[in-house]
Formats: structure tokens, C-alpha cells, sequence
């Protein structure tokens, strides 16, 4: 089995109380600063029964400059599927919601959009194996461990998964600056939905955004022209949550 070493307490903690990975040995400093955070690893790699090595510091700062003084070795990020992710909505009775990311390559926007999604309660998220960063440790320690409670598709052709979306019934709506897209205040969010989001240099592909139903835009009254890809993002999916507030109260 392929392991990987996650750094970070707040990863290594949400890692092991997801428990979808197996994990190997906990790595801590030594003269670690106790926290609660660093107490409850401790007691939740204990009851997991996982080896515990207390090692020399400049160990895990060859890991990571932001170890903080704790690293898992775990097995590789499970990846879910499309039907996964679906069928998740379901048992919770609500319209999908589905995050679909266009060739984000920088591990701290995937993180910050994995933190946006797991707190607005999507249902997952939809990247490409080819041109976009994979749950790496950096992006488990960007999310601060949320993307050990979430599920993350990793697909070899998004325009398909995006077809297969749409076969579920799924809207699928991309984010992006153009002419034809309608004011993300001004448009109705509530149903079953896919958002796609794209890098910051060129936005959503053409290839994806003609397989939308319909673009969306945030208003801008600044003198800048765009937000970063994972605020705009998080703008986005909170406007979803806010459209559907009253749905899910009544679920």
C-alpha cells in the first residue's frame, strides 16, 4: 500500500477522526507544545492503535515548514465517484451540490475551496486527473483537514462527468467574467446544481462553459476586475447555501 506523510495538527487530526484512511505511524517533536488540538491526536491514534515515535524536530521540518510539530504516515486520499457523491444527496434528501474545479492547480485555492464547500455542505467535488493539483498533504494541510471529510471525484474527462451530471438532473453552472452571464444575486440557485470553478488565469474552459446551462458573474463595483479563484468561489457557494436555507430547514 502507497503512504503518504500528512503534516500539520489540525490535518493530522481531522485525518484520523474521518478515519477513512488507514495510518501507519504518528511522527511527534520532541518538546512537541501540548494543545488540546495535540491531546486528542494522541488519543485518537491510541484508540486506532497506531504507533506513536516521538522524533528529533529538523525530522519533521524535512517534512514540512508547517509540520507544527506532527505528521501521519496514512495511505493515499480514497477518491469517491460521481454516483458516490450523488447518492450522498440523496440519503440527506436534498438537490445535489456539486463543486466542479477547471484545471486549479495552486494547492492553497483547492484548499480554501475544500474548507468553502465542506461548510456550506456540498455534496462534493469534481476535478480532472490531468492539469489540476490532486489532494496532495500540502492541499489536506490547506483545507485544514476538512478534505478527509469530504468526497473528491478524480475523473480522466470532466466534459463527460459533466454529461453524467446532467443525466442526474443536475444545472450545471460555471463561473465567469463574460457578457452572457446572468448576476449570481439575480439567478435562481435552489435546484440540484454543479458549479464550476476555473484557475485564475483563464477562467472556466470554453470546452466547459458551453456545456453550462448557464453562466453566472459577482458583481464588481471595484476598480479590480476579478476576485481569486477560491474567494470567488466561496462567494459563490455561500450564495447557493443562502438560496437554499429554507429548503433544508424543511427537509
Amino acid at each position: 500500500m502507497s503512504m503518504e506523510r500528512l503534516y500539520g495538527r489540525h490535518a493530522v487530526q481531522e485525518c484520523l477522526r474521518a478515519g477513512r484512511r488507514s495510518a501507519h505511524r504518528l511522527l511527534v517533536a520532541e518538546g512537541a507544545r501540548q494543545s488540546p488540538t495535540l491531546r486528542d491526536i494522541f488519543t485518537l491514534a491510541e484508540a486506532r492503535r497506531i504507533r506513536i515515535d516521538t522524533v528529533p524536530r529538523q525530522t519533521l521540518d524535512a517534512i514540512s515548514d508547517h509540520a507544527h510539530g506532527v505528521a501521519l504516515e496514512a495511505a493515499e486520499y480514497p477518491y469517491a465517484t460521481l454516483d458516490v457523491i450523488l447518492e450522498l444527496a440523496r440519503q440527506r434528501r436534498e438537490p445535489p451540490l456539486v463543486l466542479v474545479l477547471d484545471t486549479l492547480q495552486d494547492p492553497q485555492n483547492f484548499g480554501n475551496l475544500i474548507r468553502a464547500a465542506d461548510a456550506v455542505g456540498a455534496h462534493g467535488i469534481v476535478i480532472a486527473e490531468r492539469r489540476s493539483v490532486a489532494v496532495t498533504p500540502a492541499v489536506v494541510g490547506a483545507s485544514s483537514g476538512a478534505v478527509e471529510h469530504l468526497l473528491v471525484a478524480r475523473v480522466v474527462n470532466l466534459a463527460r462527468a459533466l454529461e453524467s451530471l446532467k443525466q442526474s438532473d443536475v444545472w450545471i453552472v460555471a463561473l465567469q467574467d463574460d457578457p452572457r452571464a446572468q448576476d449570481i444575486y439575480r439567478s435562481d440557485l435552489r435546484g440540484p446544481l454543479a458549479l464550476i470553478v476555473g484557475n485564475e488565469g483563464d477562467g472556466v474552459s470554453r470546452l466547459l462553459r458551453d456545456r453550462s446551462d448557464f453562466l453566472l458573474k459577482l458583481p464588481m463595483r471595484g476598480r479590480i476586475e476579478s476576485l481569486n479563484a477560491s474567494i470567488a468561489g466561496a462567494v459563490a457557494l455561500y450564495e447557493v447555501l443562502r438560496q437554499r436555507k429554507d429548503i433544508i430547514q424543511s427537509l
